[in-house]
């Protein structure tokens, strides 16, 4: 793979964490435990960070490795004594382990008033058996999750995605809730270069998009303090995730004091966003649609009540500013669905010019579902400045083809084909450093608008990009056609001989033919 690198398979250790959480659930609803291990990973995870921090404040004598401003200023999560991981180790196999897990999860929310009320702090009641608390201790402590190299993974999301795709398994449903695969979200970002502004996901998850969006920033050689972070999480879980993964990594974001719904409590009802990335959860059919019917936001057309993808793209398009862009994912057919006036709302989004690009995407690209996505690119401004006016134009992407299995049954996509499929779009966009942009056959074409009213404002990709073009051989077609004649003609004659002896062989042992 790319430069060996991960972009969205597993980490490693989370079959390792799975087992041990398993034999803890004695007493423990499934859904209960995640809250343990993942609990045990932020501290690692903080620990990891800070140790790392503190080995090199110790070995500078100006420095003072005790001083909290030292690691504000190198952007490193503080972490008070009795929180650090070698604290917890040394104690793992005493009674007293739940207590102290739970007076380190208090310390850390004494010191970090955003974090105030998010951490799990319920290790020392009696239904959670302390041998095997102390045994998850030490196997958390095996694993090295908040040094430089692991920081570059969203290691708490991805452990708590593979938690929730076992527990769907598990319980004979799927979840509702999927974690955007790391080379998905590095896609979207790349496709949106977030450098300055507002960066808003409503359905922000363990927070994936805003450290994809500060990486981003950080390897232009920008400044973190140039984007600013909105969010908003229904899920209480996920939620309180997120303001750990915040947190951990010192991004300031701004994701609301509680859990709530973008579509029935929007928290930032006023917000202008200059980029949005988002993975809505997949065609949900209980988003309170008929409680809505009125909403300002459907300016396009009212979203079905049994289907909230196109709530969700109004809403994004809602939230964008004059010249903002939108990234996001959704299952495939909402490039297609006519059900319930959804062909409608598309048709009237491609009418007002608000499509810019659409990418189909391989398969099996999650943990949790198996059902095809594909990525939508909205904006409010077609033309920017240094680029070309694509007015009445759309740019679709058939990236099916691309990705590779990273395990039996998952697909990422390499840096290589993130980088290609961005300088397409850039290169589409006039963007100057990208190259020029041509049609491909079987991976993009430039669509008008009146192409697209011919197809009945269908976007999917394979409809436009047609098929890929096959090189030619060389070989006459006459000569070829000889060539292969005879060869056919070879196997035929060889299939005879085996049918004979195979009668033969048959016959002589009692059947007739």
């Amino acid at each position: 793979m790319a430069n060996g690198s991960t972009n969205g398979g597993n980490i490693g250790f989370e079959e390792k964490l799975w087992n041990a959480a398993d034999k803890m659930r004695n007493n423990m609803d499934p859904a209960e435990y995640k809250h343990v291990v993942l609990g045990l990973l932020f501290l690692k995870y903080i620990s990891d960070s800070f140790e790392e921090a503190y080995q090199t404040l110790a070995a500078d004598e100006y420095a003072d490795p005790e001083d909290r401003d030292e690691y504000l200023a190198l952007n490193v999560f503080w972490v008070p004594q009795e929180a650090r991981w070698k604290n917890i180790q040394n104690n793992a196999k005493q009674p007293i382990i739940g207590q102290l897990i739970d007076d380190a999860m208090v310390a850390i929310e004494k010191d970090n008033q955003t974090l105030k009320g998010v951490l799990p702090k319920d290790y020392a009641r009696a239904t959670l058996d302390k041998q095997r608390l102390g045994e998850l201790v030490d196997l958390v402590g095996s694993i090295q999750v908040g040094d430089k190299e692991s920081r570059s993974q969203d290691i708490l999301g991805r452990v708590y995605e593979y938690f929730l795709g076992r527990f769907a398994s598990a319980e004979g449903k799927g979840g509702g809730e999927f974690y955007t695969p790391q080379s998905v979200v590095k896609l979207l970002v790349a496709m949106i270069e977030p450098y300055k502004g507002r960066i808003y996901d409503p359905c922000c998850g363990s927070g994936g998009m805003f450290v994809q969006s500060e990486k981003f920033v950080e390897s232009h050689q920008g400044k973190i303090g140039d984007i600013a972070v909105y969010g908003q999480e229904s899920n209480p879980t996920t939620w309180r995730l997120c303001k750990m993964n915040l947190a951990i990594r010192g991004i300031d974001g701004t994701i609301g004091p509680h859990y709530a719904d973008s579509f029935h409590n929007d928290l930032h009802k006023d917000l202008k966003a200059d980029y949005i990335l988002a993975n809505p959860p997949f065609n949900i059919s209980d988003w309170g649609g008929e409680r809505l019917r009125e909403d300002v936001r459907w300016k396009y057309g009212v979203p079905p009540v049994g289907n909230a993808n196109y709530a969700w793209i109004q809403h994004f398009i809602h939230h964008l500013s004059p010249k903002g862009i939108a990234g996001f994912v959704l299952a495939n057919g909402s490039m297609s669905s006519n059900t319930s006036g959804e062909g409608e709302i598309r048709k009237n989004l491609v009418e007002a010019d608000r499509v810019d690009c659409m990418v189909a995407m391989p398969g099996q690209l999650f943990y949790t579902t198996g059902i095809p996505v594909c990525l939508w690119f909205v904006t409010r401004n077609k033309i920017q400045p240094g680029g070309r006016d694509r007015r009445g134009q759309v740019l679709f992407i058939d990236a099916r083809k691309l990705g590779v299995m990273v395990d039996r049954t998952h697909r990422e996509l390499t840096d290589e084909e993130i980088q290609r499929i961005a300088d397409t779009y850039y290169a589409w966009r006039g963007a100057p450093s990208r190259g020029t942009y041509e049609d491909i056959a079987g991976f993009c074409k430039s669509a008008t608008i009146e192409e697209i009213r011919e197809y009945d404002y269908v976007l999917t990709p394979g409809r436009y990009v047609g098929i890929e073009e096959v090189e030619e051989d060389g070989e006459p077609f006459e000569e070829k056609m000889a060539r292969l004649t005879e060869q056919l003609a070879e196997q035929f004659a060889k299939s005879r001989e085996l049918e004979q002896e195979i009668r033969q062989r048959l016959g002589g042992i009692g059947y007739g033919f």
